[in-house]
């Protein structure tokens, strides 16, 4: 019966509603699923547990960090190649049906509506713990899956029925509706699934919870909150000049009265799970290797992100775990363990980070020296946020400990420039969170099983903090003791106040996007806690969600924002006589090729600065070779041709009920217009 199901699901949730011919064509649920089926808590329970798969996990991918490279493309991170994204024109409509699915949201209205009927009618067998866990869980996974669609689009579908093999009902199910009725809908399902989940899942921390549940609820809220606050004024929020959506659907929208109750409503929730967790934190011990000789721990809040059983730390709520025999492992510490995975740190990142005083790095007695960093990248982290010193390969840090657990390979930095473009550091700040240390686990092919944690109760400390100065412009007591516990853990002064005082925003403007709203600077307290979020949830995937809702993008429309890793010319590693000048692997000085116009060339030149430009290494081809740039139309993701060609009633795009998001056409191929 597990293996019917799981065909069932697979296949409703891998082709989907993707037009409405295409709905109109597909057999019906109740053809595929026996009547009987909603009538045992086993049943219900197997049905549901397919749908974990949405959440993200390590990629297969040969060349990446998993989801550990998932920051890739922003401020935070970059990849071997630059996005489309901060390419305006080349970012491109698709032919298809792109970003236009409701596959697992019908098969989850299905088993919504067939399993509360057959609950109310009593005829549902087996522990009743168990069968409010699979409903709770569909609730879950509906509001994730609306999530997943209105994140990036904004307005969207509602729809909760099983839909009527009716094309005219059918295009009428098809209007986008507001944004900010979306996020209520997504937020009243988890309030739904919070009546059903239980507090501890029978699959451990690999199954659903309240907390999960709680944690979710915030940071859709805080996501809805913030794009209210920040859009407010154009054509990306309901109402908005410009805004494509019909204004009967409004109602009585008032702006305003949205924020709050988002900002309100994300407080409420993150406060639920921060309270919980507070005090409770996996510890950092500070020791710069998170295991010694042995395979034994040394640091907990470094190995919660490499271990492979990720639930034994207190803050992690949630995992997917890989077993070689059942599920397969992935290949991340293959390049964790062997190179630098295809990306680095920025500059900019790396910058954002205090001194352990709690100073930031270019304010008076934060005891920083700027000449440090023509000593390599150790010495330019060094009495820095432990966040940073921690999850940077610094020079010689360990990278395994061998198969025996007892013969340390250290992380060479000719990854700078060595092997081809897949697996070299861009940036020369290689990452090292998510890095274990078993060598046995970066041989072959799949033998990793590193943890892929899907939420951590650290980022509902985080949304309550940021919830709660957008809303009321101050800390409370709660978001003080939130922020000074983070601090503490990162072996920061948790005196934030004299971090503030100490915040200059045109220096903290120069590498990070957070640091502007619409294209102005924020305030310090605001920036500062934008700030706690970047270094606490680096590499965490959360990164361009955040600078979107923020909208902190609009400065890259007239000035390119330019990618820079670690000082390399002028410093110990350019300097041939150096004992820690970089070199090859028959230890000859590594003299890096600068030529542009050359397939050879793997560093920038220094008329561009001493500091690596990974994007002005080689200049065919390179779209970003002047920097990243941006228009506001890339705020949101376009939705395929086809889309527009299947829901209209007469095939004319003219005519289709749904509408394409501002700035981008309806043509495919074609990239999107300048909006104000």
């Amino acid at each position: 019966m597990n293996k019917y199901i799981s065909s069932i699901v697979a296949a409703a949730a891998v082709v989907g509603l993707t037009a409405c011919d295409d709905y109109l064509n597909r057999e019906p649920e109740d053809k595929l699923i026996p009547e009987n089926f909603f009538t045992s808590a086993a049943n219900l329970k197997a049905y549901t547990l397919n749908f974990y798969t949405m959440f993200p996990s390590h990629s297969d991918n040969a060349y990446e960090l998993g989801t550990f490279s998932s920051d890739n493309g922003t401020d935070n991170q970059a990849y071997r190649t630059a996005s489309t994204r901060w390419v305006p024109g080349e970012w491109r409509v698709g032919q298809g049906t792109d970003n236009w699915s409701f596959g697992n949201v019908r098969s989850l209205n299905y088993f919504i509506i067939n399993t509360e009927k057959a609950m109310e009618a009593g005829e549902v067998s087996g522990d009743p713990v168990e069968i409010k866990q699979a409903l709770g869980e569909a609730y879950f996974f509906r509001a994730y899956t609306y999530w997943a669609n209105y994140s990036s689009l904004g307005d969207w579908p509602i729809n909760d029925e099983v839909l009527p093999n009716d094309k005219e009902y059918l295009l009428e199910a098809s209007v986008r509706q507001p944004r900010h009725k979306v996020a209520r809908h997504i937020l009243a399902d988890l309030d739904k699934a919070l009546t059903l989940l239980p507090e501890e899942s029978p699959y451990k921390k690999n199954g659903l919870t309240l907390d999960c549940a709680n944690l979710f609820r915030s940071r859709v809220a805080l996501f809805e909150g913030t794009w209210l606050k920040y859009h407010k004024g154009t054509a990306l929020v309901p109402g908005g000049p410009g805004w494509p959506g019909k204004q009967e659907l409004l109602g009585d929208f008032n702006i305003d009265t949205e924020i709050a109750f988002f900002l309100g409503e994300a407080m409420k929730s993150a406060k639920v799970v921060g309270d919980k967790y507070v005090n409770n934190l996996v510890v950092n011990t500070d020791a710069p290797e998170g295991m010694t000789a042995g395979f034994t721990e040394a640091n907990p809040y470094y190995c919660m992100f490499s271990a492979d059983n990720s639930g034994e730390y207190s803050e992690v709520l949630l995992y997917r775990a890989y077993n070689l025999s059942l599920s397969g492992g992935i290949q991340i510490q293959a390049q964790f363990q062997k190179n630098a995975g295809g990306t680095g740190w920025t500059r900019g990142m790396v910058n954002s980070f205090l001194m352990r005083n709690g100073l930031p790095i270019y304010a008076n007695g934060s005891g920083y020296d700027p000449a440090w960093e023509n000593q390599g990248v150790s010495a330019t982290i060094q009495g820095r946020d432990s966040r940073l010193t921690i999850f940077t390969k610094g020079d010689n840090s360990v990278i395994s400990l061998g198969l025996d657990g007892n013969s340390p390979n250290l992380y060479n930095m000719n990854w700078l420039f060595s092997a081809d473009n897949t697996t070299r550091c861009p940036t020369g700040f290689a990452v090292k969170k998510g890095q274990g240390y078993d060598y046995k686990q970066a041989q072959g092919n799949l033998q990793s099983t590193t943890g892929s944690i899907v939420f951590r109760a650290a980022e509902a400390l985080l949304n309550y903090m940021e919830a709660c100065v957008e809303s009321t412009g101050s800390i409370d007591g709660t978001a003080d003791s939130y922020w000074r516990a983070l601090r503490n853990r990162a072996k920061v002064d948790n005196d934030y106040n004299k971090t503030i005082a100490a915040t200059n925003m045109n220096e903290e403007a120069k590498g990070d996007w957070g640091a502007y709203s619409h294209g102005q600077l924020v305030n310090a307290t605001i920036y500062n806690v934008r700030r706690e979020r970047r270094n606490e949830l680096c590499a965490e995937g959360l990164r361009l969600m955040d600078v979107r809702r923020w909208c902190a993008l609009d400065q890259m429309i007239t000035t390119p924002y330019i990618i820079e890793g670690i000082k390399y010319w002028g410093t110990v590693y350019s300097d041939p006589e150096s004992p820690m000048s970089i070199k090859n692997a028959e230890g000859e000085f590594y003299d890096p090729v600068v030529d542009p116009d050359s397939d050879d060339a793997n560093m920038s030149a220094r008329a561009g600065g001493d500091y690596v430009r990974p994007y002005q290494i080689r200049k065919a081809n390179n779209l970003v070779w002047d920097g990243y740039t941006f228009t506001r139309a890339h705020y949101l993701s376009p939705i395929g041709h086809n889309v527009f060609v299947y829901a209209s009633p007469d095939k004319d795009v003219a005519n289709s009920y749904v509408y394409q998001n501002p700035g981008w056409p309806t043509e495919a191929n074609q990239g999107a217009k300048n909006i104000d």
